[in-house]
């Protein structure tokens, strides 16, 4: 079978499943009421409707704010193009149709870039959605309030070039994770865990000890917020220190991706599957 033709499978198989779905819809409600709820509370303290902003925490300004709420889509989204990417993998394991797919295309490296070309398109197709929710909700509330939302800049227009990168990153990571550990279940946890318990936990830890944020910036999500150029979590001085580069946020998202799915083919993928 030819690269065009295992994509096009895997495509196929991707969308028989209502995952795909599910896990859209609740993207778009997830960022969209946070994208809708925090830009109705900044826009409102922004703009005087709302007094507010001396208080313990950080003040945004109107100019960072459309950033920062645009931004939401892969802060608090990213979790769901790398659960779609590992659900692309297990799947198959878990419903033993990965010995078909091998039938089909005995190439086996072959096969897995057939994955990694259906998840590109479950990347950007996941960031459509969340810029709908952040740069679609988001932008209409700020509009509301009478704060610019900089949809008219080339800056903002490159920030969400580098959010549809950034999804599509994190979904090669999935599927990088997903050929690793075959088990759903376990895969499923290991991605919750590590996205909303240990990254969080170390990242806000890194604000608290010295020497702690060198190493907290190339973790994933960090990278992720470096590749954006914005983010509610550096804003709100859970970050660490200063964020690396956009484009070097992009090369450590990168690396992860090419070294998660190198290692799950070099030790998972070509094993005997029952």
């Amino acid at each position: 079978m030819s690269l065009v033709n295992a994509s096009r499978s895997e495509l196929t198989k991707q969308f028989t499943t209502a995952m795909w779905w599910v896990l859209a819809v609740v993207l778009l409600a997830y960022v969209g009421v946070t994208a809708g709820g925090l830009s109705a509370v900044f826009g409102a303290v922004a703009s005087g409707t709302l007094p507010g902003g001396t208080t313990s925490g950080a003040r945004v300004s109107p100019t960072s704010l459309p950033p920062l709420i645009y931004s939401l889509a892969t802060s608090v989204g990213y979790v769901f193009p790398l659960l779609i990417g590992t659900l692309l993998v297990t799947n198959e394991f878990r419903h033993k149709t990965l010995t078909p797919t091998f039938l089909a295309t005995p190439r086996r490296g072959i096969a897995l870039v057939g994955k990694l070309a259906a998840a590109v398109v479950m990347g950007v197709l996941y960031a459509a959605v969340a810029l709908v929710a952040a740069v679609g909700i988001g932008a209409a509330a700020l509009a509301a309030f009478g704060v610019d939302t900089r949809l008219g800049e080339t800056d903002t227009w490159a920030m969400i070039g580098r959010i549809v990168a950034s999804f599509v990153l994190w979904t090669l990571i999935g599927v990088g994770v997903g050929t690793l550990v075959r088990n759903q279940v376990a895969a499923v946890v290991g991605v919750l865990a590590f996205t909303q318990f240990v990254e969080p936990i170390a990242r806000t830890v890194a604000t608290l000890v010295d020497g702690v944020s060198g190493v907290t910036a190339y973790l994933p999500g960090a990278a992720s917020d470096a590749l954006v150029g914005s983010s509610i979590y550096a804003t709100m001085g859970a970050g660490g220190a200063v964020p690396l580069a956009w484009w070097g946020g992009g090369m450590v998202l990168l690396g992860y991706a090419v070294v998660s799915v190198g290692l799950g083919y070099l030790t998972s993928w070509r094993r005997d599957v029952a």
